[in-house]
């Protein structure tokens, strides 16, 4: 039941990395926001049924279903960072190859 966890950590890690590399650019704040996002809805629905702290015998698959969350959310983030660079780069290529005139 600490499934939770997993993203709350790579919150961490992720604030940490860019404190310590002084980047204040926004893409790095937007992923730390929505891996914070992740780690507090786990924890609002572990604790609304009771089981926050709560370390089941299976603990190993709740710490995998969290690495689960946060590659979803690290997915979704680079999707949303990446889309503009990979429009313009098909638009370029497009228009060199001649589709688009």
């Amino acid at each position: 039941m600490v499934c939770w966890a997993v993203p709350l950590i790579a919150t961490v890690f992720s604030l940490i990395g860019r404190k310590a590399s002084h980047n204040e650019g926004v893409h790095g704040f937007w992923l730390s926001i929505m891996l914070l996002g992740g780690a507090l809805f786990g924890m609002v629905d572990h604790l609304w049924y009771g089981e926050l702290f709560i370390i089941g015998a299976n603990w190993a698959m709740d710490l995998a279903l969290g690495g689960l969350i946060t590659t979803g959310i690290t997915a979704g983030w680079g999707a949303i960072v990446l889309k503009p660079r990979i429009i313009d780069s098909m638009r370029h290529l497009s228009n060199q190859i001649g589709i688009l005139k």
